[in-house]
């Protein structure tokens, strides 16, 4: 006849604790109900029972205070009987009260609820609802210390630490949702390993704050203590150390892990401030690290020196390790080294390796930027000096992977940008100027060209100021330059300057010994080759100029200025591709000539170290077409493979047959290696972010053993780091709707590999969600976006309207019956936190999560069940397990508020937890949800 809350709150209004028998009774009372509580009323009411049974709980304190202090005078008194049976009767309550879960959902429920009409009185929006005499936590924390100071005088050591036990029990209320278990049962974790291969392997001039963003992403999804974390970065540094192949990539891997992941570090130490001192963590880390012997042994071996120790030096100077860690760990390695004889003999002493380059080059990056801010017009031949140098061995791309690691890679190539420019123009000038000026142009011509084939072209782009001259060299790279994937145009305008230009420079090239250097116009000579080199090939062609005319032609392009050859080959790329099988010999005879370098006494300065560098750009240049036209050119060769991850498929093979193939001996690796993820890339480009998912998807859905499916979705998850984004639009809005949607094939969703591919879709969703409010990085930006289908017009946003997938759904006869029509649910069957939080569902991503939720919703409610119901249960397990306390905005904020009624039904959600979780409690409506559900459980 009554309800509990009145009850409660009836008792809590008691305060004469003096009177025995009234209390006695009062707590009779409450320990009748006091372990089931629970209301099938409206929502208010629910959260009513939260707010009384907060007061009881202040009630129920305050009376235990009130019993331990007449305990206490009782003992001075010499009676203690009394006071000590009421003191056990108060602790016994506390403790039944509180060691019900779902008493301290409702307590956490009358807390938030309490803070939130405390801001709304701040406000002005005085006066508290229902005149119910709510105690506010405050008070309860006041009156938990209260008692702890008189039971600390009290001898009975049973009745204190009971005491303590509800002390804690109570100050766990606030942090109810925030305990995970880590996993300690593992030791390799493959996706840390592959995100970071990934980013080491593509992505070295990326900032560092998304990687550490992503990389705690998958810290906290998957539980990994800290030591263990730290300790799978190193692995796979050293890993992608000793497999990169030689030169540049080699050069990228060692400032990757030498200079930046020790910066990621830094970043992570901020995020990981609950675990105990980080620095320990990494101490630890190391420990392990150093038990790696066969790892580290190959990674000194390759790089010809004692990694570790470069390592340490390193973390030491970011102080995440402390002095006498880093002593003690360089001995333990030097004692591994004494056993390995083979590093003692392998190592030659006249070899510097490259990890000390890569340290030295650092500072001076910093040194190139500044003596590049200087005036170019005061010294140019300084300047030269200093570029010479830079062009040295392998001293670029030392440099450029510096820069790059560091993050100045951008403002080094703004500043030959801004020497390029300078240099264009040349002034009443004497010939030393002169050829000074075209060394200057040429070198950072070369330099620029070499860095966008290395690092991507989004380096040199400048972000436009509207009415600023864009600078040559970016306008020649963008319209002029062939790259992988970008198909030119020979016949663009950019092609073909003014005529009279072109003229003087055929003249220039075919009746002079050699190159004129004063007053010319470099620019303008790069940018009217092309027509000139169309003009010669028809003389050509028509017999008006015979093959050693030809020669005489392509020395002088080459000969002084290594660009002007550069800008050649550029244009006969993009020619040759139009051309019929029959007419291209002679274009690809010309790209010969251009290629070899010539051998003559009359060179400018630093020709060979610049012919060096223009033979790398021009074999990138050609790879694509030489491979479509089956033709051969020997470029000078400097020992190393200067394409290494180019062209892996395998010819004649399906790309299909190459997925599945790669995937499986990954799978069965158990790790994803630089190889494969530049395979997979190449496959997601080829066949499309929805077949590139689907295929890997169907993959997972044959498996069926635990482990391996398992295993196989930390695989996925770092392989559909590739793109991220796209990749999840693809799963949660078309291959998820498909399989929870046809019944056919439902048989697919059962376990192992039905939770297997609700974590992975849990695991992308969080990604993409958490990542999307940042911007793509520049891998990303690379790829042409296929927009799968118009998401506009495949998720309506009026949600009164079916959306197309909703229309999918119920057209089907027999599961017109499973879902219930989407056109009468009510608007308010369909509200979620998302729409009061104001989410913008313009974009893609919320409408896809929306329209997911939804399904959700509608197969919960519906009246058949199969393993499509089980898979829904899965996908919410895996949410709450992965979501951290608080997470206001997550992607369950999209959740349908009455889905939480729907999923309690379930055996395996119904509990207070996973109800406080799922439920956004930061919102009024969202705390009487969760209300109203645990207080019908």
């Amino acid at each position: 006849m009554v309800s509990y809350s009145s009850v409660l709150t009836a008792i809590s209004k008691f305060d004469d604790f003096s009177r025995d028998l009234c209390v006695q009774a009062l707590l009779d009372i409450m320990d009748m109900f006091c372990d089931r509580l629970s209301c099938h009323g409206k929502a208010e009411e629910c959260i009513g029972l939260c707010r009384s049974l907060l007061s009881a709980l202040h009630w129920l304190l305050r009376c235990t205070a009130a019993s331990a202090e007449r305990l206490r005078e009782g003992l001075e008194a010499g009676t203690p009987a009394a006071g000590e049976k009421q003191l056990a009767m108060c602790l016994q309550r506390l403790e039944k009260t509180l060691s019900s879960t779902k008493n301290r959902a409702l307590l956490h429920i009358a807390k938030l609820e309490e803070a939130s009409l405390h801001t709304s009185q701040g406000l002005g929006q005085g006066g508290t609802r229902a005149n119910q005499p709510t105690a506010s936590w405050t008070a309860i924390e006041h009156s938990l210390l209260k008692l702890g100071e008189i039971l600390a005088s009290l001898s009975n050591p049973q009745l204190r630490s009971q005491a303590e036990q509800c002390g804690t029990l109570i100050r766990s209320i606030p942090t109810m949702l925030a305990v995970h278990s880590e996993q300690l049962h593992k030791t390799g974790y493959p996706t840390v390993h592959a995100v970071v291969l990934l980013e080491g392997t593509m992505n070295l001039t990326g900032e560092t704050q998304p990687l550490v963003e992503q990389l705690m992403m998958v810290k906290r999804m998957q539980h990994i203590p800290t030591p263990l974390f730290v300790l799978e970065i190193w692995k796979a540094c050293f890993v992608g150390l000793i497999e990169s192949p030689e030169g540049t990539e080699e050069l990228k891997w060692t400032a990757f892990t030498f200079l930046k992941i020790p910066q990621v570090l830094v970043k992570l130490k901020k995020y990981c401030h609950g675990d105990k001192d980080f620095t320990e963590d990494v101490n630890c880390a190391f420990e392990f690290l150093l038990k790696l012997t066969p790892l580290l042994d190959k990674a000194d071996q390759r790089c010809n020196c004692d990694c570790t120790k470069f390592l340490l030096q390193e973390c030491s100077k970011q102080g995440l390790l402390s002095e006498a860690s880093v002593t003690n760990l360089m001995a333990k390695r030097a004692a591994d080294r004494e056993h390995a004889p083979q590093l003692k003999s392998g190592e030659n002493a006249n070899i510097q390796p490259n990890p000390g380059l890569i340290l030295r080059a650092e500072p001076t990056v910093t040194n190139i930027l500044k003596t590049m801010d200087a005036d170019h017009s005061k010294s140019p031949e300084g300047l030269l000096g200093v570029l010479g140098h830079m062009l040295s061995g392998k001293s670029l791309d030392l440099l450029l992977a510096a820069a790059a690691a560091t993050g100045k890679l951008k403002s080094f190539a703004r500043k030959f940008i801004n020497l390029n420019e300078f240099t264009t123009h040349g002034n009443e000038e004497l010939a030393k100027a002169a050829s000074v000026r075209a060394l200057l142009f040429d070198i950072s011509f070369l330099m620029l060209c070499h860095v966008a084939q290395t690092y991507g072209s989004e380096v040199i782009l400048s972000e436009s100021s509207s009415g600023a001259q864009v600078p040559f060299f970016e306008t020649w790279m963008q319209t002029c330059m062939p790259e992988e994937g970008k198909i030119l145009n020979p016949d663009h305008p950019c092609f073909w300057p003014d005529s009279t230009k072109v003229e003087s420079l055929v003249a220039l090239l075919n009746n002079s010994s050699e190159m004129k250097l004063v007053q010319m116009k470099w620019h303008e000579a790069c940018l009217s080759i092309s027509a000139a080199i169309l003009e010669i090939l028809n003389a050509w062609e028509n017999g008006v100029l015979a093959f050693e005319s030809i020669q005489k032609i392509t020395d002088n392009i080459k000969g002084k200025v290594c660009s002007l050859a550069v800008c050649a080959v550029a244009w006969l790329v993009a020619h040759v591709r139009m051309l019929g099988l029959d007419e291209r010999e002679k274009s690809l005879q010309m790209i010969r000539q251009l290629a070899g370098p010539l051998y003559s006494e009359n060179t400018l300065q630093f020709y060979n170290e610049r012919v060096v560098i223009m033979s790398s750009i021009l074999e990138h240049m050609c790879a694509d077409v030489l491979q479509q036209t089956a033709t051969q050119i020997k470029f000078p060769s400097t020992g190393v493979d200067t394409m290494p991850y180019w062209n892996l498929l395998p010819p004649k093979r399906p790309i299909k047959e190459v997925l599945t193939d790669i995937f499986g001996k990954v799978l069965e690796k158990g790790w994803v290696d630089s190889r494969s993820i530049h395979i997979f890339d190449t496959l997601l480009h080829m066949g499309g972010v929805y077949w590139f998912c689907n295929n890997l998807i169907k993959e997972l859905l044959k498996e069926t053993r635990k482990e391996h499916t398992l295993r196989a979705v930390e695989l996925l998850y770092s392989i559909f780091c590739l793109d991220m984004q796209q990749v999840t639009l693809v799963l949660l809005g078309h291959i998820l709707p498909g399989l929870l949607t046809d019944s056919s094939k439902w048989h697919s969703l059962m376990d192992p590999p039905g939770t297997a591919l609700a974590k992975l879709a849990v695991w992308c969703a969080l990604s993409s969600y958490s990542s999307h409010k940042g911007q793509a990085s520049s891998r990303q930006k690379k790829r042409h976006r296929e927009d799968i289908e118009d998401y506009i017009s495949l998720f309506p946003l009026d949600d009164m309207q079916p959306s197309k997938l909703m229309r999918l759904l119920s057209s089907n006869e027999e599961d017109a019956n499973v879902l219930s029509s989407p056109t009468d649910r009510s608007m308010s069957s369909s509200l979620s936190a998302s729409q009061l939080h104001t989410v913008n569902m313009r974009d893609p991503l919320n409408r896809v999560l929306a329209n997911l939720f939804l399904l959700i919703s509608s197969i919960l409610g519906s009246r058949t069940a199969g393993p499509h119901t089980q898979f829904v249960q899965w996908f919410m397990e895996e949410c709450v397990d992965c979501l951290e306390q608080g997470s206001r905005g997550s992607i369950l904020q999209f959740m349908p508020f009455t889905t939480v009624s729907e999923l309690v039904k379930v055996s395996a959600m119904s509990s207070p937890k996973v109800v406080l979780a799922i439920t956004d409690l930061s919102l009024s409506l969202g705390r009487q949800v969760a209300a109203k559900a645990i207080a019908a459980l």
